[in-house]
Parts: C-alpha cells; sequence; structure tokens
C-alpha cells in the first residue's frame, strides 16, 4: 500500500458498555458471560420490543454538558469517557511530549447525538437553546484532547467502526499521523429502535448471535476507543504498553440491497481474504484450496489449529446475516473453520450499531494481550446452517492473529486482523 509501511501498534483501550465503564469492566463481563437487555427509560418508546443493552445507570458519564459551546449528547459524552481511559492507559494524558498536530481522531457513529434533537421534537425540557450537530463525536474528542490533525466521524451504519480503525490505519501509514484514537460510539434512539421494530428485526428476548430460534438483533450502548500508533513513534516515546498491531485490513461493498447483505456472500469473503493477506498471505489459501497445509493449518499439514487463532463475528442475530457469514467463513477458512472458535461480542454486550466494529477489534485485542478466548453468552442450540463454534468454556490462545468483521446496510464490509504484540 506505501513503501516502508510502519507497523501500527495498539496502545491504549477505553471502554464503556452494559457491563460496566473501563476496560477492566468489559474484560470481566466476557468471562461472566451473562447479560441481559432492559426496557428503555422512555415514555415515548412506543413499540413492541422497547428494549436496549443500556449503560447502567451508576456508569453513566457525568457530562461534559457541552464543550466550547457546542452542547453534546449521550453518544459524545460516551466517546469522550471511552477515549479518556485509552489515553491514560497508553500514557498519552494530556498529550506531554506530544505534536498535537500529529494527533488524529477517526470515531464513528450510527446516530450520533440525535437524543438531543429527539427531545427537542417530541417538546420534552430542552438542556441548550442552541442548535446542535447530529455527528460531532469526532470534534467533541479532537477538542476535549487537543488532538490537531484530522478529525473525521464516520456513519456508514454498523461497519462505521471498522471503517474509522482502518481510516486510523491509513493516516499512520501513509505519514499523515502518528497517534489516532480510533473507535465508535452510540447510544439510545428512538428513532432507530423504532425503524428496527418496525422492520421486524428486534429479538423479543434477547441477541443471540448464530442461534436456531434467533428472532433479530438488540442494540447496545457504549463506547469503545483504541490508541493507535506507528510502532517507531511509540518507541521514541517509551509506550508502557503495547496492546496488539493492527496487521491487516480489507474493504468491500455488496452494492447488492439497501439492507439484506448479498446471499453468496462474495463481497463478505472478499474483504475477509484481504485483511487476511495483508496481515500475512499465509494466512489466506488461495481461494478453493484446501486449508490443510501451513497456511491454515498445523505444521505437519494435518487440518487444524492455525496461525489464525479466533473470529470475532459481525453475527447480529439477523436470520439472513448470520447464515451468509458462517458460510463466508467456512469458504474462508477451509478445513480450518471447525477448529478456528468466534467469540461473539453481540450476545454480550448487544448490537452497539456504529461502535459495533470497534468493540469487536478491542475485543479481539484483549484476547491477544490476555492469550485467553472467554466463554460465550449461551444462546441455545445452533441453526444447522451456521455451523461456526461458539466455545462455552475459556480456551487458551497460542495463535497469534484474531479476525474481526463488520457489516452494515447497503452492504458495508470491513475486515480487519490483529496480531498479538509479542509476535
Amino acid at each position: 500500500m506505501y513503501a516502508d509501511t510502519p507497523d501500527v501498534l495498539v496502545t491504549g483501550l477505553g471502554a464503556l458498555s452494559c457491563v460496566g465503564s473501563g476496560t477492566g469492566a468489559l474484560w470481566r463481563g466476557m468471562h461472566t458471560a451473562r447479560s441481559a437487555p432492559t426496557r428503555v427509560p422512555d415514555p415515548l418508546a412506543h413499540m413492541d420490543h422497547p428494549h436496549m443493552y443500556l449503560v447502567p445507570e451508576a456508569d453513566l458519564p457525568v457530562g461534559p454538558e457541552e464543550l466550547d459551546g457546542l452542547p453534546l449528547g449521550r453518544a459524545s459524552q460516551f466517546a469522550i469517557e471511552a477515549a479518556r481511559e485509552a489515553v491514560e492507559s497508553a500514557g498519552l494524558a494530556g498529550l506531554a511530549g506530544v505534536d498535537p498536530r500529529r494527533v488524529a481522531v477517526a470515531i464513528s457513529s450510527g446516530m450520533g447525538d440525535s437524543d438531543l434533537h429527539e427531545r427537542r421534537r417530541a417538546g420534552e425540557p430542552a438542556k441548550h437553546d442552541r442548535w446542535a450537530p447530529v455527528f460531532p463525536v469526532a470534534s467533541a474528542v479532537g477538542a476535549w484532547l487537543g488532538a490537531q490533525g484530522a478529525n473525521t466521524s464516520l456513519s456508514n451504519a454498523c461497519a462505521a467502526s471498522g471503517y474509522a480503525l482502518s481510516v486510523a490505519a491509513d493516516l499512520i501509514r501513509s505519514g499523515e499521523a502518528d497517534v489516532v484514537l480510533a473507535g465508535g460510539t452510540e447510544a439510545y434512539s428512538r428513532t432507530a429502535l423504532a425503524c428496527f421494530n418496525r422492520l421486524g428485526a428486534i429479538d423479543p428476548e434477547r441477541c443471540r448471535p448464530f442461534a436456531a430460534d434467533r428472532r433479530g438483533t438488540i442494540f447496545g450502548e457504549g463506547a469503545a476507543v483504541l490508541v493507535l500508533e506507528s510502532a517507531a513513534h511509540a518507541r521514541a516515546r517509551g509506550a508502557k504498553t503495547v496492546y496488539a498491531r493492527l496487521a491487516g485490513t480489507g474493504w468491500s461493498c455488496d452494492a447488492y440491497h439497501a439492507t439484506a447483505p448479498e446471499p453468496g456472500g462474495a463481497q463478505i469473503e472478499r474483504a475477509m481474504r484481504e485483511a487476511l493477506r495483508e496481515a500475512d498471505p499465509a494466512l489466506d489459501p488461495a481461494p478453493g484450496a484446501a486449508a490443510s497445509g501451513p497456511a491454515l493449518g498445523t505444521a505437519s499439514g494435518a487440518a487444524g489449529p492455525g496461525p489464525l487463532g479466533f473470529v470475532v463475528p459481525h453475527g447480529t442475530g439477523t436470520e439472513l446475516n448470520d447464515v451468509v457469514e458462517a458460510r463466508a467463513l467456512s469458504a474462508v477458512l477451509g478445513e480450518a473453520a471447525p477448529f478456528t472458535p468466534l467469540y461473539s461480542v453481540k450476545a454480550l454486550l448487544g448490537h452497539t450499531g456504529g461502535a459495533a466494529g470497534a468493540f469487536a477489534a478491542l475485543a479481539a485485542v484483549l484476547v491477544l494481550h490476555h492469550k485467553t478466548l472467554p466463554p460465550n453468552v449461551p444462546v441455545g442450540a445452533l441453526d444447522p446452517e451456521c455451523e461456526v463454534p461458539l466455545p462455552a468454556g475459556p480456551t487458551p490462545m497460542t495463535a497469534p492473529y484474531g479476525l474481526v468483521n463488520a457489516y452494515a446496510f447497503g452492504g458495508n464490509n470491513v475486515s480487519l486482523v490483529l496480531q498479538e504484540a509479542s509476535s
């Protein structure tokens, strides 16, 4: 892609979700493997299934209500809270010793700060009498941090934060930035939840990806932010921890339907293969070839666990999406598919929309960092058309790579490959 492409490292992590505030709470929640949606506290949520995986009241950030005169909604507040933890864990609080002109922000959201507008349109008391844009999340984080590089809000639906991480990597690889805060944020939106109810796409019980009796998805709130940094910059400043390396990215678009994935999964498969090849050509055997050699199998050539240790799938719990992704994974992984476990982050946190790809990437980084795949939240019997391994107990990880998928309305697909820091 670029001459002398620099390595892109993950040096900071921040999270806020239905299991609490902080990456520590997220990692504990991943091991507890228990969560449940709750009814949204909105008297105007007149819909069949008004429930979500909400950020607990005790963990809601205290402001900021505005920044430089700009009113902020819930999503921007979530993003700032996650960014605060991420920069602290990276040792970058206050950008001490870092050129702010070389620090960028790429934060995504599906609905942004739409809660400000929804309250006003519903005649609820407004906290501010000033107009505010719907998608200020990146500029809000950038202003809070003092980042003077590119500040970009991405909003291509549920793949957006996967794209944000890829854009961040490109900014570093092209030499436009040394450090990028990348991720996504999503908060309760009455409009979004009502629309998915009208589509019949909300599960009445919980988010159950790949389950035989799944009936749709359930939204979740929260924010996930990762600090990406060039290896040279991390070394020069003495970064205290390197959590992982962003080794590969791949984009594609179905251009098939406004909401449904292309049933054959060709473009989903393409995005995965591009990310795998960029990370390590050995990770992607030629299409149609058996994955039983050194590429994805053992050193002896027999089918078995390979260098790709796990997958964090998009898996939303919607009927067609899960089937198409399961088939595409089988095509890409070949004979290694039964030995490559999946971790379903949406079964724990719900579908966090524009933040889903970032939460999946953050989960993958934690798995690589701790060398353990946590147990999946039980979803019941699996759909026979979704032959994917979802371990019910913790699984030691020895392989150096993890694959992350994020897909969206409009056929937007992105795949990321994370690599353990020690390799």
